[in-house]
């Protein structure tokens, strides 16, 4: 798209904490944990600090052989140097590969696999749990952040080496691959250019602009390996925002974080402000200095939304809400505030970037698309991945006449905007939009902290539900909130943490279906699990 394209010469991967440094040093970065490579730091550090450690680590790694174009996957436990490690190895002139920790080790070596024998950053935890022997055959060279095995290398040991600049990559040739959430199986490797992530960045700081003018704290619980937190880290950085990052999103730990530290903007998953709803009533106000709620990644449900404005003091509030995908980035956005409450409509996820997105919505069966009749969300955008990493005939399967299929379900109104109403694998056929129904139970019943609609073997639609301390729903209740919607099973009964995630905290429906299918961890509504 035109905005997108002129001037684009990259985002600059290998350079964007010196780049930040320059401008900002003395700004401030605060963790709720130690960094695997740089703990000396502690939980509060500078830019300038951090900028430092990024390009120490570079100097680490072409010391311990990386060299310009090879692949450094990064598969450690939890924290802000994944990061880091990924601004480290670009400086290097290398091309990081993110898998989150949330993979299990089998899937995280099938995925080594595909990248053709790559240095591999671990961490003896990570080695000693999830990874066996093999390992060692399917990868150039193991690097460890922390702690040591024979068969690989310490990169704190590697002290004899000296600065080396920073090496910088075509636009248009790989700078960075993440992988696809997993959500429908094995995750796909999405390969990113310098130019791709840039198309990114611009219209996210376009829209936050005009919504915060001045300086404020932004407070950020995202995935460490996904493209989405470089991009909310540049529009931080670059705007010298003192930046708080969060490992930890249990919302006990995060009001008391917050309540000292005051943050202006909060950026994190649709799931994580789930969680956080319970904080909204915390008498210490920790979200009441919010200006702006941020989401991307899923629709957020227009309960939580109402929640988190509420319990803000500021004068005018937004909630912002991004619908995009690993692959193309950011596509769609819409705000919400205290008078705009998304309640009318949770489904409608707002309009193209003008200029720099488009959408268009494809008919399935002949018929315009509408809501009864739900077509294909197709998107135009210059922040699309170049190819699936070793699956380029996966990825032109996506592709239809330039446009790329995002997998989802909706239509658009003759106003433009564009409403979601299902995943493509995920529908269930004369039921209606299962989204829809989600947004109303929740509306409905104070309680529920997730609810998913499923199918059963036999495709009746099952809803999975997890409640506030684990309580059991209330029969009665159940029945007056699903009394005119279309018809269900009995509520299935689960706890939060027993609901298969993806590294974005998606659910992963059809890992949930498998485990209905199969009795895996579900119980019916009218049973505690201490009965079990």
């Amino acid at each position: 798209m035109l905005l997108q394209r002129i001037g684009n010469r990259g985002f600059g991967l290998g350079t964007l904490f010196e780049r930040a440094a320059a401008k900002h040093p003395a700004n401030v970065l605060i963790l709720d944990h130690d960094l695997d490579i740089a703990p000396e730091l502690g939980r509060r550090t500078t830019v300038a600090e951090v900028a430092d450690v990024v390009d120490e680590y570079a100097s680490r790694l072409r010391a311990a052989g990386v060299r310009p174009g090879q692949r450094v996957v990064v598969y450690k436990s939890n924290g802000f140097d994944i990061t880091l490690l990924s601004c480290a190895a670009a400086r290097a002139g290398a091309v990081p590969v993110l898998l989150s920790p949330k993979l299990d080790g089998e899937t995280a070596i099938e995925l080594m696999r595909r990248t053709d024998h790559p240095y591999l950053v671990t961490d003896q935890a990570t080695l000693d749990k999830e990874l066996t022997e093999s390992i060692f055959s399917v990868s150039e060279r193991v690097l460890l952040t922390s702690g040591n095995h024979p068969h690989a290398v310490g990169l704190r040991s590697l002290s004899e080496m000296r600065r080396v600049p920073s090496i910088p990559r075509p636009p248009d040739e790989p700078i960075l691959i993440t992988h696809t959430s997993g959500t429908t199986g094995i995750p796909k490797l999405a390969v990113h250019t310098e130019r791709t992530l840039q198309a990114r960045y611009r219209p996210q700081a376009a829209v936050i602009r005009p919504i915060i003018r001045g300086r404020e704290t932004i407070a950020m619980h995202l995935s460490f390996v996904h493209s989405r937190m470089f991009t909310a880290l540049a529009i931080s950085l670059f705007r010298g925002f003192p930046i708080i990052v969060l490992i930890d999103s249990d919302p006990d730990h995060a009001a008391d974080l917050f309540a000292r530290l005051r943050p202006g903007i909060l950026e994190a998953h649709p799931n994580t402000f789930m969680q956080w709803e319970r904080i909204a009533d915390d008498p210490r106000g920790p979200l009441a200095n919010v200006k702006l709620f941020s989401s991307t990644f899923d629709a957020i449900h227009p309960r939580t939304v109402r929640r988190m404005l509420s319990a803000s003091r500021r004068r005018s509030p937004v909630w912002g809400q991004l619908y995009g995908q690993s692959e193309v980035g950011p596509v769609v956005a819409r705000s919400f505030s205290r008078r705009r409450s998304p309640g009318a409509d949770g489904r409608c996820i707002g309009m193209p970037f003008p200029g720099m997105t488009d959408v268009r919505v494809v008919s399935r069966d002949g018929r315009p698309p509408s809501e009864r009749s739900p077509g294909y969300i197709e998107v135009n955008t210059d922040g699309r991945i170049v190819t699936y990493f070793g699956e380029q005939a996966r990825y032109d399967e996506q592709v239809h006449d330039g446009w790329w299929r995002m997998g989802d379900l909706g239509y658009r109104t003759k106003w433009g905007c564009v409403h979601l109403l299902d995943r493509e694998v995920d529908l269930i056929e004369g039921f209606g939009s299962t989204l829809a129904v989600e947004d109303r139970l929740f509306s409905r019943l104070e309680d529920l902290t997730e609810v998913v609609i499923i199918p059963a073997p036999d495709g009746e639609p099952v809803p999975i539900v997890c409640t506030r301390d684990d309580k059991l729903v209330d029969p009665a209740a159940w029945r007056a909130a699903t009394a005119d919607l279309p018809p269900m099973a009995d509520p299935v009964h689960m706890r939060l943490d027993e609901l298969p995630q993806t590294a974005t905290t998606k659910i992963r429906r059809l890992e949930l279906a498998r485990m209905l299918a199969t009795g895996d961890h579900v119980r019916p509504a009218g049973r505690s699990p201490e009965s079990e």
